[in-house]
């Protein structure tokens, strides 16, 4: 016979992520905990009521003891940023209209021209990449190609162009 269940001290705070939980995981989480708890089952009974093994059963039981005991630190929502995200996408918006404010009106957009002006406002170094995704993911898109580079010198190309 297996040792009896650990963790009453988290039954409440189980209770509540029961009565309030928004995602599977997180009903499932609650069930870990609560099982073998109040209903008395085993590892082995818990982790099949819930579809999942039970070496993840059991890190389940000991992650909520550890966060609701306060030994471990509460996951941040996953939906609050996005992975491995400069700014969240109201930050981003705000500092492309900052940034792109000629362009609204017809100006000339230059990648490489305004990516140090928005790493200044973001405060945080970026690839190109990065900032062709962003434009791309707030609705800008590239209308015409460049003919010539904005530095060049129009009467130095027209001399240099043969004449027939």
């Amino acid at each position: 016979m297996g040792r009896p269940a650990s963790g009453k001290e988290s039954i409440e705070a189980a209770r509540r992520l029961f009565k309030s939980a928004r995602t599977a995981d997180e009903l499932r989480l609650a069930q870990a905990v609560l099982l073998p708890l109040e209903m008395g089952l085993s590892l082995e009974q818990t982790a099949k009521i819930i579809g999942r093994s039970r070496g993840v059963t059991c890190s389940m039981r000991t992650r909520f003891a550890q966060i609701s005991g306060g030994a471990r630190p509460v996951p941040r929502s996953k939906r609050a940023l996005r992975n491995r995200a400069k700014a969240d996408l109201e930050r981003e918006k705000q500092v492309l209209d900052e940034v792109l404010a000629t362009a609204v009106t017809g100006g000339i957009v230059v990648i490489p021209q305004i990516k140090p002006e928005v790493e200044s406002k973001l405060g945080k170094t970026m690839a190109l990449s990065t900032l062709y995704r962003m434009l791309a993911r707030h609705g800008w898109r590239k209308l015409a190609p460049d003919t010539e580079h904005p530095q060049g010198d129009p009467a130095a190309r027209e001399a240099w162009k043969k004449n027939s």
